[in-house]
């Protein structure tokens, strides 16, 4: 099997290309990313000189690039776009362009040359927000009730994905994961921001109370949930993956981290001024997957979590120079300190 892979240079797609190469020895990968910066091709450079490894620089909202990458291909797996709900506030106008137009520039590729499968990774965040004193849960039958521009694009995303399964027969389907953590995240995102932070001997900014809930998965618990969607999925489905079955704040996954860093919380961490429509709370059933698929998360929170401070505490050098330069630009915009 031949994959196109958008966004492969990315945190999740980076480690679902390292998975694929590993898991699936006969099989080849072309890896279109245009290169932003959340893009890193130092997370593949165990790979970069497998021939059966091809990266293509390119934009998934460019006819021409997508033309050339997705050639020979047979399956596309779609992470590419713009995920930072906070830059989204910032500036809409780039998560509609890659998330919405980009999205529909490969669907017409795709049914173009007639791929026998095209996978759409989404967020549980296109299903609004849950109140902190129900127990529901995020399921497939949830309405979309998007609440950022980030989301919004991603909602209209999935229903790009759908009206080309239902209008033009292409072979989809489509999984809405929950908050992803691992190596090879960006340090702007809540956990590799803790634990870099903490290695700098700066302090976490938490936004508001702290008390917003996420639904946290491993990230090779998510590239193991799209192996077996690929392999079992029943195309024009729709598939939630999350890690969790507690809620558990954010303030506690600070806490966590202090207490795995030998740090006192207190002394590490300082509450900043709230997001706008920052979601409560985020809780995913991801019962289908479990019982139509055989697939389960394998990898515990908190013991993982310790394997990926350990991580950021050996990779040093990989998150210093993502933390450099136009980062620092937009950290001190975003939390107005250095």
């Amino acid at each position: 099997m031949k994959l196109l892979v958008t966004g492969g240079a990315g945190f999740i797609g980076s480690n679902f290309i390292l998975y694929w190469m590993k898991e699936h020895p006969d099989d080849e990968i072309v890896n279109l990313d245009k290169l932003t910066y959340a893009g890193n091709l130092e997370n593949l450079k165990t790979v970069e000189t497998s021939p059966r490894y091809k990266f293509v620089k390119g934009d998934i909202a460019d006819p021409d690039d997508v033309r050339v990458a997705i050639s020979g291909v047979n399956t596309v797996v779609h992470f590419a776009g713009e995920t930072h709900v906070d830059r989204s506030i910032l500036g809409p106008a780039a998560f509609v362009k890659t998330n919405v137009l980009g999205t529909q520039v490969l669907l017409d590729a795709a049914a173009e040359h007639q791929v026998k499968r095209f996978h759409h990774v989404s967020t549980d965040e296109v299903f609004g927000a849950l109140s902190l004193d129900t127990k529901t849960k995020f399921s497939p039958k949830s309405p979309y009730d998007p609440r950022s521009p980030y989301s919004a694009t991603k909602a209209a995303a999935d229903h790009l994905v759908r009206a080309y399964w239902h209008t033009y027969k292409l072979p989809v389907t489509i999984t809405n994961c929950s908050n992803n953590f691992g190596p090879y995240e960006h340090p702007e995102k809540l956990i590799p921001l803790a634990i870099t932070n903490l290695l700098e001997n700066k302090k976490i900014p938490i936004y508001g109370d702290g008390k917003y809930v996420r639904d946290w998965l491993y990230v090779l618990d998510h590239c193991r949930a799209i192996d077996t969607i690929l392999n079992k999925g029943k195309l024009g489905e729709t598939y939630l993956i999350g890690g969790m079955t507690n809620d558990i704040s954010n303030i506690e996954v600070v806490k966590m981290i202090c207490e795995i860093m030998n740090k006192n919380f207190d002394q590490s961490v300082e509450f900043v001024k709230d997001r706008p429509g920052h979601d409560r709370r985020y809780s995913v059933d991801w019962s289908k997957i479990k019982t139509e698929l055989g697939w389960k998360p394998a990898h515990d929170f908190k013991q993982w979590l310790q394997k990926t401070i350990e991580w950021y505490t050996n990779n040093q050098t990989w998150w210093r120079r993502v933390k450099s330069g136009e980062y620092q630009e937009y950290y001190q915009k975003q939390y107005g300190q250095k």
